[in-house]
């Protein structure tokens, strides 16, 4: 009899196993999150995971870094992650393709691109007017920090192409994210856009210096949002407002503490950085007014990406503000 009860006992625990894989820790929903790169531009996010934010409203946040928005939008499509974080150029992408389960982007995090120039050398004085007949790692084309980047570039008057020696500006699109900071280090490139922490290691080991914030000087427009298949936010709109809950208290955390008390909070998520170092950087972000203070993503921003979109020549067809975009769960966060 001991060995039948002992028996039903293991059978027993089994079962349970099963039935609470996928729920978490202590019950809580387990969500799974693909971030388009690990980033300090992403603090509201590290807040909210680092202050228990998540878990407050009954979530357990698995990060899962992607490297680039076209894998994190393909992990969404596929279900291999609930939500994405990334540009909402890929939601647009999606769309256009013709998709009938598409993402639909219901928070918004940055307002500004997040990467810097970075140079080879010294330039105090810098002007945007001596890139000419330079070669710029940009990153993957038809991403958000390529496309600003070009962007920033013509506004400024510069001609882009591959003739470097007439005066053209080469943006290289052929490296790859991650690589992109190892190339430049590797002497290829003049300059390269990098987003933090990699910008300030460089500058930290004299490989590279920050000359200019892409952000600062493109305006706002909604560069990070996170989305889910239109599928499972019908079905699951109380995890969605979860999330957005938790969300918006580390965008507030953000918005009213100071960069040292924000490096504090995030500093488990960066731990090959110094706390003097990711001061530094949130300090950065905060100069350029990165972040935004809601989760709301407005009509106005979303148009001025499709303008990035097109000047890049990257859009074909314009998608519909109120099919791609829901302020539902952020206004409701929000009161």
């Amino acid at each position: 009899m001991k060995k039948v009860k002992a028996l039903w006992v293991l059978v027993f625990a089994m079962v349970l196993s099963m039935l609470t894989t996928g729920c978490g820790d202590k019950g809580l929903t387990h969500i799974k999150l693909a971030e388009v790169t690990h980033s300090v531009f992403y603090a509201p996010q590290y807040v909210a995971l680092e202050k228990g934010f998540f878990k407050e409203v009954g979530l357990d946040i698995e990060l899962i870094g992607t490297q680039g928005a076209d894998k994190t939008m393909a992990a969404v499509l596929s279900g291999e992650v609930q939500i994405g974080f990334m540009g909402p150029e890929a939601s647009i992408y999606v769309n256009n393709q013709g998709n009938k389960d598409y993402a639909i982007n219901f928070a918004q995090v940055t307002k500004r691109d997040g990467s810097f120039l970075v140079s080879r050398q010294e330039e105090p004085n810098f002007d945007f007017k001596t890139l000419a007949g330079k070669e710029i790692i940009g990153g993957r084309k038809g991403g958000v920090p390529e496309m600003t980047l070009e962007y920033v570039l013509k506004n400024k008057g510069l001609v882009l192409g591959e003739e470097v020696a007439s005066g053209q500006v080469n943006v290289r699109t052929d490296v790859q994210f991650a690589a992109m900071g190892g190339a430049f280090v590797g002497g290829e490139g003049d300059y390269v856009a990098l987003f933090e922490p990699i910008a300030t290691s460089l500058e930290k080991e004299g490989k590279g210096y920050v000359v200019a914030s892409i952000g600062a000087e493109s305006g706002e427009i909604p560069y990070t949002a996170y989305s889910a298949l239109k599928s499972y936010m019908e079905k699951n709109p109380n995890t969605i407002q979860k999330f957005t809950d938790a969300l918006y208290k580390g965008q507030q955390f953000v918005k009213n503490s100071s960069a040292e008390e924000i490096a504090k909070v995030i500093a488990p998520q960066f731990k090959e950085l110094s706390l003097e170092d990711l001061t530094a950087v949130v300090q950065r972000y905060k100069d350029i007014d990165a972040w935004c203070e809601t989760p709301v993503l407005k009509e106005e921003s979303f148009n001025r990406l499709m303008d990035v979109m097109e000047m890049a020549g990257e859009l074909n067809k314009r998608a519909d503000y109120e099919t791609l975009v829901t302020t539902v769960f952020a206004e409701k966060a929000i009161k």
